[in-house]
């Protein structure tokens, strides 16, 4: 109970003593909560300088890893192919020495060979004499051919000439122009006068002979064989056959000769006696209309005697037909007999075609 007492007698320092505790936390709180912020974010800070140093570490070892992973594979590869070209080359180098080596043999052996090329040329120069002496053979034959034909034409033209002038010869009374008095013994050419024939003189055609307009006039005789016709003709000149047949070709009378005078009358009179065959009377139609009821009555279906005739729209593989063909459209095949003809006058320009050539000339 005394310490009830005491207590009760000190509540008022207690009080106050807590009022005053209570100013200076107060007091203190603002340095308290900055102090407490500033320890809060610097071992946040260091906390998390901790953790992206261990971040970095592991992301450098990982890195580190793969990398010497693949510096490890591509050093792998690199090597192969090193190796893989380093052995392509020298088996290279060693399939070239093989190559030279053998074409080298091959070459001297076969191609290149001194004696077998010696020989070769020796039997290619004997080989050329022989030729040469052949060819020249053969230029000597052409030569001589040719100064034979030379001299066969030479002579040729002095006999014509010699015939030519047959009548410069030496006679008993009179000498001739070749044969000097003073000299030993004639000319050549006066003996080649001698020895020469006279030209003969065309004979004369007597004019009992037929008439022939392929002459070059009426008065002339028909010959009895042609010139022979060179194979090469020289200019823009026909066929002789096209032009003998154009000489000698049938008339050709014109369209209006050649017409009947009463053509237009004779096809008039054809054409309506083709008009009265075709035509139908009145009598006729009627009956045909009065036939053609009879046959086509209603009747039922089960006791129609009448055979099914296809829709025209149906009976046709080429698909559908207008209405009216087969019944109201008549078709007639022409008949033509001759071919038409006009009766306009022929132009005289197209007459003349292929008929200018002249007279004589085949």
């Amino acid at each position: 109970m005394a310490t009830m007492v005491q207590l009760l007698q000190n509540v008022d320092g207690i009080v106050q003593e807590s009022y005053d505790r209570k100013k200076n936390a107060e007091a203190q709180r603002d340095d308290e909560f900055r102090a407490a912020l500033k320890i809060q974010s610097w071992f946040r800070a260091t906390k998390s300088r901790c953790y992206l140093k261990y971040l970095n570490n592991c992301a450098t070892t990982i890195q580190k890893r793969w990398r010497g992973f693949l510096g490890r594979r591509f050093f792998r590869i690199l090597l192969r192919n090193s190796v893989y070209i380093m052995k392509l080359n020298f088996y290279n180098s060693q399939a070239t020495i093989i190559q030279k080596i053998w074409r080298g043999f091959y070459t001297r052996k076969y191609m290149f060979n001194y004696y077998s090329r010696k020989r070769y040329l020796e039997g290619l120069q004997v080989k050329n004499e022989i030729i040469r002496a052949e060819l020249q053979e053969f230029a000597d034959i052409q030569n001589a051919e040719l100064q034979k034909k030379m001299i066969l034409k030479q002579r040729e033209k002095e006999d014509n000439w010699a015939r030519k002038n047959h009548h410069l010869k030496s006679t008993v009374v009179i000498p001739g122009i070749y044969n000097s008095p003073f000299l030993m013994y004639p000319s050549e050419l006066e003996i080649r006068l001698h020895n020469s024939k006279p030209l003969d003189h065309p004979k004369e055609v007597s004019s009992a002979e037929p008439f022939d307009p392929t002459c070059k006039s009426y008065d002339l005789p028909k010959p009895k064989v042609l010139p022979p016709i060179p194979d090469k003709k020289q200019g823009p000149f026909r066929d002789p056959k096209d032009v003998q047949d154009q000489r000698y070709k049938p008339f050709q009378p014109s369209l209006r000769v050649a017409t009947n005078y009463t053509s237009v009358e004779e096809a008039r009179e054809k054409l309506k006696q083709q008009e009265w065959v075709d035509r139908l009377n009145d009598n006729q139609m009627v009956e045909l209309i009065m036939t053609k009821e009879e046959e086509f009555q209603f009747l039922p279906f089960s006791k129609q005697k009448i055979p099914y005739d296809p829709l025209l729209h149906t009976s046709s593989q080429y698909g559908h037909l207008p209405y009216g063909t087969n019944y109201f459209r008549e078709t007639i095949d022409p008949v033509v007999t001759k071919p038409f003809r006009t009766l306009v006058p022929p132009i005289p320009l197209f007459d003349k075609l292929n008929d200018t050539y002249s007279q004589g000339q085949v």
